[in-house]
């Protein structure tokens, strides 16, 4: 079920460049620069994430780029719920999914989207965000391995938008969800081999 699409196209297409620009803003990158931490994309496996910038072991740039990057998911819900309808605010919001998976700044090539995910799903609507939180949370204390704690979180994030009475967000979770299983395809063939690094590896 997907909300009741009540704003014209055009101005759905000016919230989709909205949220894209916003989700576009390489702030791994940025933070890692500022930090004289080098070129991220040359860092342990080239993501541009917060997991990324903590295998430089800069714990302050990760925690900072994990902020930055939840925090543009969040703020193309928010601006667009603030002045638009709900139709809108899930555009805006998968569209700052999508810049951060494929910032133009960047060729296309950007991160794997976790953060941007659970930011805009706790502005969204915060139960379900701090349930898939609470998921990311719980996987990675008990296995201490990253990619599989974002799996887990996006996996179960339609779940629990059904449970939270949310029926008009279970698609955009699976759409988000998908996705991310996608870019997150050779962190499954190395969780398949046994080989995935544990969080805080540099």
């Amino acid at each position: 079920m997907i909300p009741e699409i009540v704003t014209t196209p055009l101005a759905l297409l000016l919230w989709a460049v909205t949220g894209y620009l916003l989700g576009s803003v390489p702030f791994g990158i940025v933070i890692a620069r500022l930090f004289g931490l080098g070129d991220l994309r040359q860092v342990g496996s080239g993501n541009i994430g917060a997991t990324n910038v903590l295998r430089t072991g800069n714990k302050t740039a990760a925690a900072l780029t994990l902020i930055l990057d939840s925090g543009k998911g969040a703020a193309a819900v928010l601006i667009a719920r603030a002045l638009a309808t709900e139709d809108a605010v899930q555009i805006a919001g998968v569209a700052a999914f999508l810049g951060h998976c494929f910032p133009i700044w960047l060729k296309f090539k950007g991160g794997k989207g976790v953060a941007t995910f659970l930011g805009l799903l706790l502005a969204y609507f915060f139960p379900l965000g701090l349930a898939a939180c609470a998921t990311w949370a719980v996987t990675a204390a008990i296995t201490r391995i990253s990619s599989l704690s974002a799996l887990m979180a996006a996996l179960l994030s339609s779940v629990w938008a059904g449970v939270l009475g949310l029926p008009q967000a279970i698609a955009m979770t699976l759409a988000l969800a998908t996705l991310i299983f996608i870019r997150h395809r050779p962190n499954i063939e190395r969780l398949l081999a046994g080989e995935e690094p544990k969080i805080g590896r540099k």
